[in-house]
């Protein structure tokens, strides 16, 4: 396997070219390690996730200095999207005192999961991984920071409802979820099973094989079937894939929505026109108008340090990085509140940061983020925060918001999520964190 190393912050020089200070080659210094794919099928959606992590890290360090003296240091390791080379990137970057792992995929999610509790190591999945876990009293060490993907499945079918004027309205309806055949994209399915049998809906399954090239019967079974609308829980080529397919059979673009996943400029561009209509999940808001997109132009690129081309930055997938990277390096901070400033936090103490975080809109307007997110509040017993998306739609040229946030309905999830804690932790004989251990 092939691992990339990056440096990070030049040192001086002191006493000549020879010697470095011993004050510098002491430098304290937060790791955090990137797994990546920026090669295979996967790459062209990896790639802006990843440079958007890097440049916020490298805005960080040019800006601030670091956290409070504290700078930040990081490698990366090619995963190419695959299980088994991830739990490898893990088990390498796991002993360069790594504090919090971002896998980037929920197949590695659900592989390392039973591993950071004996680590002490978070893993960070924004808007993806364990649905379940963002119940903190099982799942200590896991974070689906701003939504998973129950809390998505559930906002496109009041979206949905709403289009037809009320959730009852969906009563005999068609609607059939196309999903990429892995843990990713089986992970709505119990939702949108317990949403059909609310409402009435008729649920059909079809599922495609990665990574997705070739989608050719599923479509048949779209056209055979007819439905009202079709969900799409895709990633990387499997999107274009999709869209083109739905374009050759006739299936109205209107009546196709995507998970989050699949609403970004790599999943549309090639198709153009042929996508116009087609509409996704957002996330985060995108961009270059927000404070945090001009200092790191200021910052990155405008000093030729970006990890990518200047034009990618404040696409939505270089955004969902930069969001996701400001999450970590914030819940660093709330830890140096706790247990002092200029320090290098331990993965107990990221954890404990990641689990009190509370990122107002004041907060968010002080890190440049206003407009791209919701404010965001974890707790001990809710590692999610925020469950709030919108909907944007593709106008053969550009993505465009075509609604306003929603937020998931709290009633339907909150005993889904209760019960697959449960689940999982009767499975792995666990018990539920005491209340004491929410004090500490």
């Amino acid at each position: 396997m092939k691992f990339k190393t990056i440096a990070l912050a030049s040192l001086a020089i002191a006493g000549g070219l020879f010697g470095a200070s011993p004050a510098f080659a002491q430098a304290k210094e937060q790791f955090f390690p990137l797994l990546v794919y920026r090669t295979g099928p996967y790459a062209p959606n990896g790639t802006p996730w990843a440079n958007g992590k890097q440049d916020y890290i490298k805005m960080i360090n040019a800006r601030d200095g670091g956290v409070n003296g504290v700078k930040i240091a990081y490698e990366e390791c090619e995963t190419g999207y695959a299980t088994d080379k991830g739990v490898e990137c893990y088990e390498r970057l796991k002993g360069k005192a790594a504090t919090v792992f971002d896998p980037q995929a929920t197949g590695i999610t659900f592989a390392l999961t039973d591993k950071v509790p004996a680590d002490k190591v978070p893993l960070v999945t924004m808007g993806y991984g364990l649905a379940a876990s963002q119940d903190g009293g099982v799942f200590k060490w896991n974070f689906p920071l701003m939504g998973s993907y129950w809390t998505a499945a559930d906002i496109l079918i009041q979206h949905l409802g709403k289009a037809n004027g009320g959730l009852d309205k969906l009563k005999g309806k068609k609607i059939t979820l196309v999903y990429h055949d892995s843990p990713f994209g089986k992970e709505p399915i119990p939702l949108l099973q317990e949403r059909s049998k609310m409402h009435g809906f008729d649920l059909q399954l079809i599922p495609v094989t990665a990574p997705g090239v070739e989608q050719k019967s599923a479509w048949l079974q779209v056209r055979q079937s007819r439905p009202d609308y079709v969900l799409l829980w895709g990633w990387g080529v499997m999107n274009s894939t999709a869209l083109k397919e739905a374009q050759a059979t006739g299936f109205p673009r209107d009546k196709l929505y995507g998970v989050w996943w699949s609403g970004a400029e790599p999943d549309v561009k090639d198709v153009g026109e042929g996508a116009k209509g087609y509409h996704a999940l957002a996330l985060n808001g995108y961009g270059t108008q927000a404070k945090v997109m001009q200092d790191i132009m200021k910052f990155v690129h405008d000093k030729g340090q970006g990890t990518g081309p200047k034009d990618e930055v404040g696409s939505v997938l270089y955004t969902r990085g930069v969001v996701m990277q400001a999450m970590m390096i914030e819940a660093m901070r709330r830890a140096q509140e706790r247990f002092g400033k200029g320090k290098v936090i331990s993965g107990e103490q990221m954890r404990w940061g990641l689990e009190n975080l509370s990122l107002d809109d004041k907060k968010l307007a002080a890190l440049g983020l206003t407009g791209l997110i919701r404010p965001v509040s974890t707790s001990c017993l809710d590692h999610m925060g925020s469950t709030w998306a919108r909907v944007h739609t593709w106008d053969g040229a550009k993505w465009n918001f075509s609604s306003d946030w929603y937020q998931a309905d709290e009633q339907i999830l909150k005993p889904m999520v209760r019960a697959g804690a449960d689940k999982y932790a009767a499975e792995k004989k666990l018990t539920r964190r005491a209340p004491a251990d929410c004090q500490s």
